[in-house]
């Protein structure tokens, strides 16, 4: 049974040195609390995300953004879980991206 941990930080930065910790001490899969914002499909700087962006999770905007949530995490060591609604293609997009350009494979 994976010990999954459900995290989401404000800035990605932030929550990548969580998970960091995290799976340094002993959680084996990380599920991904994300903000208001980010799951509605808003932009961080979107007149309609003020005063709710990173507030109750961390914000994803660009593929950058999902490269640095991920930075330093072997991707193929652990299990991953997101919580998304209306973004969902487009943050499983860019979780697909930032594990292919490392390398992994789809399917394995």
């Amino acid at each position: 049974m994976d010990n999954e941990a459900i995290c989401g930080i404000q800035q990605c930065e932030r929550t990548n040195k969580r998970y960091r910790y995290l799976l340094a001490n002993g959680t084996s899969g990380l599920s991904v609390a994300f903000d208001l914002p980010t799951q509605i499909g808003y932009d961080s700087d979107d007149p309609l995300a003020y005063g709710e962006v990173g507030k109750v999770g961390v914000a994803i905007d660009t593929l950058a953004d999902m490269e640095i949530l991920f930075d330093q995490i072997p991707l193929d060591k652990i299990s991953t879980s997101m919580t998304i609604n209306a973004s969902a293609s487009v943050l499983l997009a860019m979780y697909i991206v930032v594990a292919e350009s490392r390398g992994y494979q789809k399917i394995k």
